[in-house]
This record gives C-alpha cells, structure tokens and sequence, in this order.
C-alpha cells in the first residue's frame, strides 16, 4: 500500500462501544498508528453487542466491534491500577493524540484529565466525548444515545405523536460525534503546528446533534415561533411534498422543497387532471393542513411503479427524490458496487467479512484497512515489550497482577 495520509500519526485510544473507536478509526483506516487499550478479560462492551457473525453470540465475533476497531493495535489495561496508569502514560509520552470517551470525574480521579497529562507531554491532543460535555450543568449525567438525541432535539421531530420516542437508528449519536471529534482533532493538529502546544478537544454528543440538525429548526423557532412536531413519516412545518411514501416494491422519499422541482415531478405523471383544482396549488397548505390527502392522489401512479423507475425517472427531471432501499439492497447498489465500494478483510478466526469502505477516495495517500479488528490483548507482546522494554516474564507478572 503506498503510504497513507495520516502515516506519522500516532493515537492512544482509551474509549469503547462507538463513539471513541469510530473516531480513532477513522484515522486508523487514513494510515494512523493506533493503539486501542481494552479492560482485561471484559475488553470493549461493543464485543458483547451484535450482530454477530451467524448470530452466536461471542466477544470476538461481534460484527459491531470488529468495523469499529479496524487497523488498530489491541491492548488490554487496566487504568485503575497505579501501574496500569503509569504504563498509559508512558504510551502516552510520545502520542499525537489521546482519544477517551470515560466520565470526567473518573479521568480526574485517576489523574488521566487533561491538566495532569499536559505534564507528561504538552503537546498531546486530548479529545474528549462525552454526552453533555466537560462543562455545564449535565456534565456529570450519564446517558445513552435516545438521552443525547432528545437533548439535542432531535427526538422531538421524529416519529408518531401518539408512540415513544425515538432516536435516528443506529446509534447515529455516537457515530457522529465520532465523526466531529476526528474532525475537531484534525482542526487540534493544524493548530499545534502553529502553536507547537497540545489542548483538549472538548466534544458532547448532545451538542453535535443539535449543531448539525438543527440549524433551520433554530431559526424558525426565533423568527416565526414555528415548533418541531413529530409527524410520522413525514415533515411537519414545511411545503408539501416533504415526505415517504409506498410505491409498488417498497418506498421512496420525496423532498421537492422547490416549486420548479414539484411541477417537475408532476409533468412525471402526466400532470393529473386534480392538480388543476386551486386546493392542490397551496403547497403549504398541502403540506401542513391536509398531506395524507394529497399522498392518497399520488399512490395509484405510485403504486404502479418500482422505486428504481421512479427514482431513474427524477434523477432524469432533477427531483428530490431517493429509494428507500433494505440493507441487501444497499450491498447490491450498482453505483457503490462501481464506487468499489465494499472491501473484504480476513482474519484466521473469523474467515472473510465485508465491511464498508472509504467514504472519500485520494489519489496519492489512500485510505485502506490495514489489518483486521484485534483479539483481545493480541499485541500486548508487540507494545508492552517492543515499545516499553518489558520481558515476557514482565508480561507474565503484570497479568497476574491483574495490570494487563
């Protein structure tokens, strides 16, 4: 592989499930050497969390944790002992960056916050996900992603008014924010080179939702008084169409916010005789007045037709519109399957599993898995002995010890 863009890149993870790992390899697959530290015995939660390959339960079969940790070097470490913390702070000596997802309080009261390792090398970036942040009144709640969703305010917009709450799916919470907190710490090492001075990137989870989201809903809310209101599968507050709707083999998601878009889509149908009636002219009152009256007019031309017709049809006229398609058919998609965009990557225990790829593509420093998910503790040996200069026999107590 020719050398990759973040090759000089050295990272110290002390994080687990999504957030901190998602975040760390994202830098890994880019080139980055990181070093994932794991509890003894238990290791990351996210190895107890499926699916798992032929759906048997087993911490080195989760699906979840092997994507999350790919290229990554695997040690276990246990930091609540004096010595498993001086071992952290001797990796951490010569990092770029420290990656942790852990409480606050508990980083402080092991002396692994900021303030005590900017001692051990003040030029180490520290990045920090946590729910609500290292400052302000809930930095010391715990929480989940549906905590995090609703505190962004992002829960108050989806679903039926008359079911439970619901969250984006798939932990989307901790996947982005592992995405900002990559992001941030780029921004962090742009800045050492000016300054040639570390800092803590400080990233809550409830904050990046809203920060992303909730941008329009903002300012409607300031400037009209308009609320965010869950309507099920469709936008509340907003011209028509803005919604999801059944067609002969599954759904589509329609979103023509523009007039030219929406008469487009109608010219697709042949421009029905009841888009001439003056109740069908009034896009907003379509849209938040009397919506399922109008999905009722376009379900039979709808029904009567796939969502890859539909989709190939408006991708030709320039509509807003997307098939809303089933994991298989995702790994099927000719455009990412052209895109090259699944990789395979092997490992001795588990055999070939396929994984997404690169969500961006360089020419000359290429992204690239470099190795498979580690077993638990799998380069302690590599680490502890290669890098620090213990013995085998040094591994051999610290093990008994409980250390690694």
């Amino acid at each position: 592989m020719a050398k990759q863009a973040l090759s000089w890149l050295k990272v110290v993870e002390l994080g687990e499930f999504i957030a901190a790992p998602y975040c760390t390899k994202l830098m890994a697959d880019m080139g980055a050497e990181v070093v994932k530290i794991e509890e003894p015995n238990l290791g990351d939660r996210a190895r107890r969390h499926g699916p798992f390959l032929k759906d048997v339960p087993h911490p080195e079969r989760s699906g979840l944790f092997l994507n999350m940790n790919t290229s990554k070097l695997g040690i276990t470490l246990n930091v609540q002992k004096a010595t498993g913390r001086e071992l952290l702070r001797r990796l951490l000596e010569d990092a770029d960056v420290f990656v942790e997802s852990n409480h606050p309080k508990k980083m402080k009261a092991l002396g692994l916050d900021y303030k005590s390792l900017r001692k051990v090398n003040p030029r180490l970036i520290v990045t920090s996900i946590t729910p609500f942040g290292q400052t302000g009144p809930y930095k010391g709640y715990k929480a989940y992603d549906i905590n995090c969703s609703a505190a962004g305010g992002i829960s108050v917009g989806i679903g039926s008014p008359d079911r439970e709450p619901l969250t984006m799916p798939f932990s989307q919470c901790d996947h982005q924010a592992g995405v900002s907190a990559a992001a941030a710490t780029y921004v962090a090492l742009a800045a050492r080179n000016v300054t040639g001075e570390g800092q803590q990137v400080d990233i809550a989870e409830a904050e990046v939702m809203a920060a992303l989201h909730l941008g329009i809903d903002l300012y409607d809310y300031l400037e009209k008084g308009h609320m965010a209101k869950r309507s099920g599968f469709r936008d509340s507050q907003t011209v028509y169409p803005s919604t999801t709707l059944q067609c002969k083999d599954g759904y589509v998601r329609l979103r023509a916010p523009q007039l030219a878009q929406w008469i487009r889509f109608l010219g697709i149908m042949g421009t029905p005789e009841w888009t001439k009636d003056p109740r069908y002219r009034n896009r907003h009152a379509m849209g938040m007045e009397y919506p399922q009256e109008v999905d009722d007019l376009l379900a039979p031309w709808l029904m009567a037709h796939t969502k890859a017709e539909i989709f190939e049809m408006c991708l030709k006229e320039r509509v807003p519109l997307a098939p809303v398609n089933t994991i298989a058919e995702e790994v099927d998609n000719p455009h990412l399957k052209d895109r090259e965009f699944w990789v395979e990557v092997k490992r001795d225990d588990t055999g070939p599993v396929t994984y997404a790829g690169a969500p961006y593509k360089f020419s000359v420093t290429p992204w690239g898995i470099s190795r498979p998910a580690p077993r638990l503790g799998e380069h302690n040996e590599e680490v502890y002995c290669g890098r620090l200069g213990y013995s085998k026999e040094d591994l051999v107590q610290l093990r008994r010890a409980g250390v690694i």
